[in-house]
C-alpha cells in the first residue's frame, strides 16, 4: 500500500508551528491596519498570462517555477506564485481606477516549483501590502516604515537589516543597461548559461545572479548609481531623508535590483543571517509601469511581500496559550449538566475542555495532559445540589463550590 504523505516541498501546519504562523498573520493585520490598509483576497488560480506578462517570459519564476496547467475548459491557468500581479489584475478588472489611492493588505499560500530548503517550500505563505496611485516618495517611505514596524512588533527587528537601492527612472535605466551590456558582452563566454540568455533579453537580472563566477565578473561591472539622472537622484534622496527622519536604519546595496522594466526607483529588502541562504524575509519596491503593462491605465504602485515561514522561524518562543479548565461528568446522568456548564463558561470567555469518555481517573489524566489548570467534577451529589467539585490540578487541592460561585471565580481568575 502506498504510504500517504505530503508532496515534496509541502507540509502540514500543526501545533506550535501553526500557532507561530497565525501569530505573524495576526500581528501583520494589527500593524497594517494602523496604516489604513484594507484587506483584499485574490484567487489562488489565475490565467497564466497574468504572470507571464508581469513576471517576464525569461524570469526564473515563469520558465522554471510556475505551477501551470490546462484545465478541463482548455484554459491555461497558474497557481499563484506571488501577489502583486493578482492585485494589479483585480484593480484593472474591478474598475478601481476612480478610487485611488488604494492601500491593500493580503496573505495566503503561494506555489513555486523550487528546491525545498529551510524557509523555502513549494507551497509557502506570504503577507503582502500594495499601495496604488501614489507616485510620491512618501508611498515608498510608508511601506518601508510599515515593514520595519511589523518586524519591531514581532520582536525580530534586531535580527534583520534593511538594504536599499535606487533603480532610477526609465531614462536612467536605459543608459545604464547599455553600459552594462557592453561590459558583460566582453565577458559573455564566462557567464553562466542562464546569464547568457538574460544578456539578450533582460540583462539587469544578471545583477541578481547567484552563480559564483557571475558574481566575480559583476564585481567590476558599472554601477547603476552612476547613471541616475537628476530626477532619480532627487526621488531617492527624498526616500532616504524620510527614513532618516524616522530613525529607520538602512544600508545601500548597489547590487539590489528588480530585473523587469516596470520596476523603478526604490528597491529594498529586509534580510537576515539567521536562516542560511534564505536571507530575505521582506522584499519590495516601486513598480509604476506594471498596471500599464497589463493593459490598465498608467498607475503608480509600490509594495512588498514577506515570507510567513521565514518570519515565523525568527520568532522567540511565544507565550503559552491560556490554560483551559476541564469539565468532567462522573457518569452518564451528569453529562447534560456538564454540557450546559461547558457552554456557559465558553460564552463567558473561559477556555474549556469537555471530557468525552472514560472513568474519572482517565479523564483526570487527560486533563493533566491538556495542561488544564483545574478540573470541574460533577457527580451524583453535585448534580443534586447544583454544585461541583473544583480541583486545582497544580496543587491537588479540591473544594465544593456552587455553580454560581464557580462561574464568578473562573471568569475573574
Amino acid at each position: 500500500m502506498t504510504t500517504l504523505r505530503p508532496l515534496r516541498g509541502t507540509h502540514d501546519l500543526l501545533g506550535e508551528e501553526a500557532r507561530r504562523h497565525r501569530y505573524v498573520i495576526d500581528r501583520f493585520h494589527a500593524v497594517a491596519g494602523r496604516y489604513g490598509f484594507a484587506e483584499i483576497s485574490t484567487p489562488i488560480l489565475e490565467y497564466a498570462d497574468v504572470f507571464r506578462r508581469t513576471l517576464g517570459e525569461t524570469s526564473d519564476v515563469v520558465t522554471k517555477e510556475m505551477y501551470s496547467f490546462e484545465d478541463r475548459g482548455g484554459d491555461e491557468v497558474t497557481m499563484r506564485p506571488e501577489y502583486t500581479a493578482g492585485v494589479a489584475r483585480a484593480f484593472i478588472s474591478g474598475g478601481l481606477g476612480q478610487q485611488l489611492p488604494l492601500k491593500f493588505l493580503c496573505h495566503g499560500p503561494m506555489f513555486r516549483y523550487e528546491r525545498p530548503q529551510k524557509g523555502r517550500l513549494r507551497q509557502f505563505h506570504q503577507i503582502d501590502v500594495e499601495v496604488l496611485g501614489v507616485a510620491e516618495p512618501l508611498g515608498d517611505i510608508e511601506v518601508i516604515v510599515l515593514a520595519a514596524h511589523l518586524l519591531e512588533d514581532l520582536s525580530i527587528a534586531e535580527q534583520t537589516r534593511l538594504e536599499l537601492n535606487s533603480l532610477g527612472d526609465k531614462e536612467s535605466r536605459a543608459s545604464y543597461r547599455k553600459s552594462l551590456v557592453d561590459y558583460l558582452l566582453s565577458h559573455a563566454d564566462a557567464l553562466s548559461p542562464t546569464s547568457r540568455v538574460r544578456l539578450e533579453r533582460n540583462p539587469m537580472r544578471i545583477l541578481d545572479s547567484k552563480d559564483e563566477n557571475d558574481r566575480r565578473i559583476l564585481q567590476d561591472a558599472p554601477l547603476l548609481e552612476d547613471y541616475l539622472n537628476g530626477a532619480s537622484l532627487d526621488f531617492f534622496a527624498q526616500v532616504r531623508a524620510g527614513l532618516d527622519r524616522l530613525g529607520i536604519v538602512y544600508q545601500i546595496n548597489q547590487r539590489l535590483v528588480r530585473g523587469l522594466d516596470y520596476y523603478g526607483h526604490t528597491a529594498f529588502e529586509f534580510t537576515t543571517d539567521a536562516l542560511g541562504a534564505q536571507g530575505a524575509v521582506i522584499a519590495g519596491g516601486r513598480y509604476d509601469g506594471l498596471i500599464e503593462t497589463m493593459g490598465g491605465p498608467p498607475t503608480p504602485g509600490v509594495g512588498w511581500a514577506g515570507g510567513i515561514e521565514r518570519l515565523a522561524l525568527l520568532l522567540s518562543p511565544l507565550p503559552s496559550p491560556p490554560r483551559p479548565v476541564a469539565v468532567i461528568p462522573v457518569g452518564a446522568a451528569e453529562r447534560d449538566r456538564a454540557l450546559a456548564l461547558t457552554h456557559e463558561l465558553r460564552h463567558a470567555g473561559v477556555p474549556v475542555e469537555l471530557a468525552y469518555r472514560g472513568n474519572l481517573s482517565k479523564r483526570l489524566k487527560r486533563a493533566n495532559k491538556l495542561n488544564a489548570r483545574a478540573a470541574i467534577i460533577i457527580g451524583e451529589d453535585e448534580l443534586r445540589d447544583t454544585s461541583c467539585t473544583l480541583r486545582d490540578l497544580d496543587t491537588g487541592v479540591e473544594r465544593r463550590v456552587s455553580l454560581t460561585e464557580l462561574k464568578v471565580q473562573l471568569v475573574e481568575s
